[in-house]
């Protein structure tokens, strides 16, 4: 159980810190109801050890599921069939996402059933499965990252200029948000299947990220085509009061623990078939490899129930009201300072980013080291939800004024940095935005935007896990053009640190 162990001391280093800040905040400038603290003590708590088991389930488990289907696509001779089985499993694993059960509900309540959960959850994952697809056939064939992001953030611009500002908040949320906690350790994987198989070493590795990034612009075109077909121009509501301090503690989780095992239940059930179908069909494992396997998928199980469960017991609530209390405060300072320093903070309590962090490493052979990484990712994601209050308590600082620029940066940016780093870079935009920040984060800036006079609890509300997903792409890119200079710096780097440096060509 070695494996378990640095599995927790990951997880420690990563949540306590918010903890730490919600209990700073409760002692000094913003007093917190005590069934709410105490329901947030214990959801940190369950936090803590539902993403201990879940990691450990991840690599136990899903890992080598999404690597063998990985090599099956790769040595796949039909071409339907590839486009068949990636279209099958974008569309249900991205169905089954919990992260974006959890966005798709809160434009839900907040938009009062304009906008259901369940239109939501199938436009972004039939925009998912297209794009996924789309991506894998990109490794197959060999398309450079930086054409197809190009091409996919110009369709998604031409079509945004026929949208609603209200539409667009929620479309660029939603990439973010249904790159979770299931779909990205599947897709890497998969990714990382098919790209192993590569004669060159090199383009496999490059080859190994992007494909999550590029899903993620499936869910953004879902959602604005499905605006620009209902001929939906803006949504109204408000934000429903949370009842936990009215319950008592027990109530606050034996309330939600059915419902929560039943959904992490049917998010991996599609990847159980799947494993099922292609065991029979062509991975043939032995005894002890599928004993393996299921001991991981129980460990993940009962991991992502335990850390959900602590999540939306608590975590959802005291983000709301901390975003209250601090908006109704005469300065603003403290409102974007506590907005800075959650952002430093969620990011690396989010599995997706642990996941993603590892494999950065693990593909690079250490030369790329996933503590700089997360130290890049914890700085874009602070200033992401600082740069989310400043527009709620500033009228007139709109969300396309964020990700015009944000995003065009990123995609000239990606034309002068390394293939590798292009990949991890649009890749970490959606895992930084995962259920921590799709809870906590997300509440904090609806909690804001819903005392502040001159905010739109929709336009303002939403949109900022846009932007969590936009300002890691921009950082990675520019920790890829400085390991791009340092390498050129020091023509007697290895070659095992396997950093392409030709970036910049075509």
């Amino acid at each position: 159980m070695g494996g378990l162990k640095e599995k927790l001391k990951e997880v420690l280093f990563s949540v306590l810190p918010i903890t730490g800040i919600v209990v700073v905040l409760n002692f000094t400038i913003c007093p917190i109801d005590s069934t709410l603290l105490y329901a947030f003590l214990i959801g940190s708590v369950m936090v803590i050890v539902g993403l201990t088991l879940f990691l450990f389930g991840i690599d136990q488990g899903l890992d080598p599921i999404g690597h063998g289907i990985g090599n099956t696509i790769a040595n796949s001779k039909s071409f339907a069939l590839t486009i068949t089985i990636c279209l099958v499993i974008g569309f249900f694993i991205s169905f089954a996402e919990p992260d974006l059960g959890i966005l798709a509900g809160q434009v839900d309540r907040v938009t009062a059933g304009q906008l259901t959960r369940l239109t939501v959850v199938i436009v972004v994952s039939v925009g998912i499965a297209v794009m996924m697809t789309l991506g894998m056939l990109r490794i197959i064939r060999g398309v450079r990252l930086r054409y197809v992001f190009a091409a996919a953030y110009g369709l998604i611009f031409i079509l945004s200029l026929f949208s609603s500002q209200d539409i667009i908040s929620i479309a660029f949320d939603a990439s973010g948000a249904t790159t979770g906690a299931i779909t990205v350790p599947f897709m890497l994987a998969i990714a990382g299947g098919v790209s192993a198989l590569k004669k060159d070493s090199k383009k496999g590795e490059e080859d190994s990220f992007g494909l999550v990034g590029i899903s993620s612009t499936g869910a953004i075109l879902g959602i604005v085509i499905a605006g620009l077909i209902f001929d939906i121009d803006s949504l109204g509501g408000s934000l429903p009061e949370e009842a936990i301090t009215k319950m008592s503690l027990l109530e606050v989780y034996s309330t939600r623990i059915a419902n929560i095992a039943w959904e992490s239940f049917l998010s991996l059930l599609p990847i159980i078939i799947v494993y099922i179908v292609f065991q029979l069909l062509s991975f043939k494992h032995h005894k002890n490899r599928v004993v393996d396997i299921v001991r991981g998928f129980i460990f993940t199980f009962v991991g992502l129930v335990i850390f959900l469960l602590g999540v939306n017991g608590g975590f959802m609530a005291v983000g709301t009201q901390i975003g209250q209390r601090l908006a109704e405060m005469e300065s603003t300072i403290p409102v974007m300072v506590v907005a800075l320093l959650l952002g430093l903070t969620t990011v690396l309590a989010e599995p997706a980013v642990h996941v993603l962090t590892n494999q950065i490493e693990d593909v690079t052979g250490g030369y790329v080291r996933r503590v700089l990484v997360l130290v890049f990712l914890s700085i874009a994601v602070g200033l992401s939800i600082f740069m989310s209050a400043l527009r709620i308590l500033i009228p007139g600082l709109r969300l396309w004024m964020y990700l015009l620029p944000g995003f065009g940066i990123a995609v000239i940016l990606a034309f002068f940095v390394p293939d590798l780093f292009v990949g991890m870079a649009f890749d970490a935009g959606g895992v930084a935005s995962g259920p921590m920040t799709a809870t906590f984060s997300l509440a904090f800036v609806q909690g804001v935007a819903n005392r502040v006079p001159t905010a739109d609890l929709v336009t303002d509300g939403f949109g900022m896990i846009a932007i969590v997903a936009m300002m890691p792409i921009i950082a990675i890119e520019l920790l890829g053009a400085l390991y791009q200079v340092r390498t050129r710096s020091s023509p007697k780097t290895k070659v095992s640190t396997k950093i392409p440096t030709g970036g910049n060509h075509g």
